[in-house]
């Protein structure tokens, strides 16, 4: 701690050249600014300036320890600034973006957000597409998918998992299938994305193996992730929807799932924000109950 004490009062007298000056940046008096530099040197075994009734000089090895203290003190103003944002109670405006499949996994968490922060705004919007971030001003977008290359600051949320849904009656009427091939003799729901293609369905054709598209027989197509789920439930398909979507009617047994061995990884879960604003106080806050409540890497 001796040591440390003495740092600043050195680095102030060494950028000022000067005891006076370094004493009136710390609001200390002269003496106090000269007796911690003597304690500095002799606990460091060196003599770091030069004193002359006129003026300070940096000796060599005043020159090479200010360099390290500098550093030093950026570190530690860096480390307390640190802290004190997260001391800092979150408020004011907060915009995310999802998209709509991600709706009933993450406004329940958005809802206990604004509970635990009731100084928080917050903005919601629903929306497939890509958002600009700076320019529609959002703070942290939550998108299913892989990353592209991105300047964007990325937080893994979620892995998911492929699943393949039937109501019992449906199954009753056409049999289970054992196998994805199997989907050609089925009736098969499909979703379409916004560029208007229909989403081939993934699979493992083998337990453990890699996963592969499986070409299905689409017996309607839908635009909207959740209808498919409507639409299964209703017998008029099968259809394959990611883990998180599941609700009480698969719970329930209303919906049941098919080829589960055949399952597979489906596509991550990210919140992105812009660079440096995961450390806002409100960002930080979404971040870290997503987190804690996603578990990263896993399953909600």
């Amino acid at each position: 701690m001796d040591l440390f004490a003495g740092v600043l009062p050195f680095l102030h007298v060494a950028e000022e050249r000067s005891f006076r000056k370094a004493a009136a940046r710390l609001g200390v008096t002269t003496a106090a600014v000269s007796k911690a530099v003597r304690r500095l040197e002799e606990d460091v075994g060196a003599r770091l300036l030069e004193r002359t009734s006129r003026q300070v000089a940096l000796t060599p090895e005043g020159a090479e320890f200010l360099e390290r203290a500098r550093e030093a003190v950026a570190q530690v103003r860096a480390a307390r600034e640190t802290v004190a944002r997260t001391q800092q109670a979150p408020r004011g405006p907060l915009t995310v973006t999802l998209t709509h499949i991600l709706a009933p996994v993450v406004l329940p968490r958005l809802a206990r957000l604004q509970a635990r922060y009731p100084q928080l705004t917050l903005h919601v919007r629903l929306d497939d597409r890509f958002s600009r971030m700076v320019d529609e001003h959002i703070d942290v977008a939550i998108r299913v998918g892989e990353l592209e290359d991105s300047s964007l600051v990325a937080r893994r949320l979620l892995s998911t998992r492929w699943v393949t849904l039937a109501a019992p009656a449906h199954l009753a009427r056409h049999g289970t299938p054992a196998h994805p091939e199997d989907l050609a003799h089925h009736p098969c729901l499909k979703f379409v994305d916004p560029r208007g293609l229909a989403r081939e369905w993934v699979f493992r054709r083998a337990p453990g193996g890699p996963s592969e598209a499986v070409r299905t027989r689409p017996a309607m197509d839908v635009n909207h992730g959740p209808a498919l789920l409507d639409l299964a439930a209703a017998g008029a398909g099968l259809c394959q929807v990611l883990d998180f979507m599941l609700d009480e009617r698969a719970r329930d047994g209303r919906l049941v799932e098919v080829l589960a061995e055949h399952s597979a990884e489906g596509p991550p879960v990210h919140a992105l924000c812009l660079p440096g604003r995961q450390s806002v106080p409100r960002v930080q806050a979404l971040l870290q109950l997503l987190s804690e409540e996603l578990r990263p890497g896993g399953r909600a």
